[in-house]
């Protein structure tokens, strides 16, 4: 065997030496060291949840609610009726669920999630928002996660809409359908504006591409977003899917803002 042959021998033993030394040490890493809640980095006894205090920090969503927002209410006035917002300005997207209300913890979830590259939260929330949002798949074709523009995209290096939706696609057993909505113009965060400057931030913002109309025609889809607070990105991106032909859309979201427990009308 040639000096040269024997080198690259040596060397892709080194390299194999120096990969499984790596493995080894971050499986014992892993195994000394206990699995952190997501909420409060202290140890918990099994990966995937939270611990006890960040877990009561959450407000889970369920009935009663308004039956089109899924805004909570006080008390259960019987089934079907909805909330003073739906009948007085109903939106264009047919019914909306969230696994929990918006809070401190819940935004401490969702930041995470989204700005502190803690991809591992996706199939936590995901499964919350499944559990929410069975009656939306149960008859849907596809989820349809709401987009980022390509600048942002390539910024936070992942979109937090499609991680989640690919939970509750496993989940519900529902196609994930990247491809069908777009994100043509690049928005402003819409964090600290009205009701009205969020409408107008988001006009015009989401199309569906042409090529992409065949897949978005006649289907019944789920928007899939972290935080639903004004509804104007739901808006906006339910009427595009809707001008494109859809039969339907709902909205699935992790969080809602809830401004007050609202009583039915």
């Amino acid at each position: 065997m040639h000096h040269g042959a024997l080198r690259q021998t040596r060397n892709r033993a080194i390299r194999a030496v120096a990969t499984a030394a790596r493995e080894t040490f971050a499986f014992v890493l892993g195994a000394a060291l206990p699995p952190l809640c997501p909420g409060c980095r202290e140890p918990l006894a099994d990966l995937g949840g939270l611990c006890a205090r960040c877990w009561s920090q959450l407000s889970f969503i369920t009935r009663p609610y308004c039956e089109r927002l899924g805004i909570p209410f006080a008390y259960d006035p019987g089934p079907g009726l909805l909330s003073l917002e739906a009948i007085a300005d109903p939106p264009a997207y047919g019914r909306a669920r969230a696994a929990v209300q918006y809070g401190d913890m819940a935004a401490t979830l969702v930041h995470a999630l989204k700005y502190g590259d803690r991809l591992e939260l996706a199939p936590m929330l995901g499964r919350w928002m499944a559990a929410a949002g069975r009656e939306l798949t149960a008859g849907a074709d596809a989820l349809v996660p709401v987009p980022l523009h390509w600048r942002r995209l390539w910024a936070r290096r992942f979109n937090q809409s499609a991680a989640l939706a690919a939970t509750v696609g496993r989940i519900a057993g529902l196609p994930v359908a990247l491809e069908v909505l777009a994100r043509v113009k690049a928005t402003p965060q819409q964090v600290g504006l009205s009701r009205s400057e969020r409408a107008a931030n988001v006009q015009g913002a989401f199309r569906v591409p042409p090529e992409a109309r065949p897949l978005v025609e006649g289907r019944r889809l789920v928007l899939v977003d972290d935080v639903l607070t004004s509804g104007a990105t739901a808006e906006a991106c339910a009427r595009a899917l809707l001008r494109a032909g859809a039969a339907n859309v709902d909205v699935l979201v992790f969080a809602r803002v809830v401004n007050s427990v609202r009583q039915p009308i």
